[in-house]
């Protein structure tokens, strides 16, 4: 029996069965297609509601990566444990979820814009916003960590989940001669740089061994998967008070029991890569040369960057308690996201230019010397990041 595939022609009689929809609104809905790797429609109904209506493509044998299933057991797992209901407002409000089918519906958050979009169009980085995000991201680790009913929900609901350390280096550890005709010809070029440099393939090597597990972690936490309220100025310099969360952490597909400073990591190496993107790049200029001329210079988004991790430590700095080494471990995983980037660019654009070769090498300095690498990335010692009362932690 062939999988049963949405589209606008049936998706109003799907949520009409499934109860989220009236047959009044079947005429007076609008049907609109957003764009993503997965199959998304957005619905408007009466009083202003609207549903994004979410299926995962099925592959050629007909079944889903499972990603939706996963994503809905974040949003049960919020509502198993109500003491969590301080963070609940910071995560999407997903309504329904078919297993069988892989759907998922929420309700769509019209009041917000994705913080990608914001950034780059309104070329705008107030150290506000990045402030609620460090925030924002700390509540979500802290009120989580070490709860071993926590764990014991997400991992169980987690179908791959294994004790074992992750191998952060799936994809750059077994290069063989069959990546010849896998491919382009700029990838081989990557691969060529990365494996010239024993030391990042042993830095990747221990960063998986010094892999944490110990809260509920996004694992995919991009700028482009936060949503900042349309009103968010009012919240934050008028300090009105607003109804909803000023952001929205979105798309936890890949949420599990994990690393915190892998969540830190992958959000610096977001700014970090609206900067690299914005590189000034020829064959006759240095690399050097290149990231001073970038368009959106990196002391422009530094006062962000600063804030994100201050903010962050500030509300949860029992972690350098912990993990004296945390902040170095974080631009470890900085790193390893932007070699994610740059393998993310070569499945879905088969390029590798300077950009890519710049980035790479920013990607190396945090991996290999990540502490050396604080003051360059965020413009201060590490001591200023830091709250005063953990500053003796390192030497204890």
């Amino acid at each position: 029996m062939p999988p049963f595939v949405l589209s606008s022609q049936n998706v109003v009689d799907y949520l009409i069965s499934q109860g989220l929809c009236t047959q009044e609104e079947r005429v007076l809905n609008n049907i609109e297609p957003k764009p993503a790797k997965n199959f998304n429609l957005l619905l408007s109904l009466q009083n202003d509601r609207k549903l994004l209506v979410k299926q995962e493509r099925y592959n050629r044998e007909g079944k889903t990566a499972g990603d939706f299933l996963n994503e809905w057991r974040v949003h049960e797992f919020l509502q198993k444990f109500p003491e969590l209901g301080q963070i609940y407002p910071f995560f999407s409000e997903a309504v329904h979820f078919n297993a069988e089918h892989s759907i998922l519906v929420f309700n769509y958050l019209s009041d917000y814009r994705d913080l990608t979009d914001f950034y780059i169009k309104e070329n705008y980085f107030p150290s506000e916003i990045a402030t609620v995000v460090g925030t924002t991201l700390a509540s979500i680790h802290r009120l989580t960590i070490d709860h071993q009913d926590y764990r014991k929900f997400i991992q169980n609901s987690e179908d791959t989940f294994s004790q074992q350390a992750p191998n952060l280096a799936r994809g750059l550890d077994r290069i063989t001669p069959a990546v010849f005709g896998m491919v382009p010809s700029h990838g081989l070029k990557f691969f060529a740089l990365y494996q010239r440099y024993d030391s990042l393939g042993q830095a990747i090597a221990d960063l998986s061994n010094a892999f944490t597990p110990c809260c509920l972690t996004h694992n995919d936490l991009k700028l482009n998967n936060i949503l900042l309220s349309l009103n968010w100025e009012e919240a934050v310099f008028q300090e009105s008070p607003i109804t909803d969360s000023i952001i929205r952490l979105i798309d936890w597909e890949r949420g599990a029991w994990g690393d915190p400073a892998n969540d830190l990591g992958t959000l610096v190496a977001s700014y970090l890569q609206i900067w690299l993107y914005s590189l000034v790049t020829s064959n006759t200029i240095a690399i050097e040369e290149s990231l001073r001329l970038a368009t959106t210079p990196l002391q422009l988004l530094q006062p962000s960057m600063v804030a994100l991790v201050t903010a962050y430590l500030a509300d949860f700095p029992e972690i350098l308690e912990r993990r004296p080494d945390f902040l170095q471990r974080v631009m470890q995983f900085c790193g390893l996201a932007l070699i994610r980037a740059i393998q993310a660019q070569l499945q879905h654009e088969k390029t590798f230019g300077n950009v890519g070769i710049c980035m790479l090498q920013v990607a190396k300095s945090l991996l290999c010397r990540p502490e050396a690498s604080i003051p360059t990335i965020f413009g201060m010692q590490e001591s200023h990041l830091t709250p005063q009362a953990y500053l003796p932690l390192r030497s204890r």
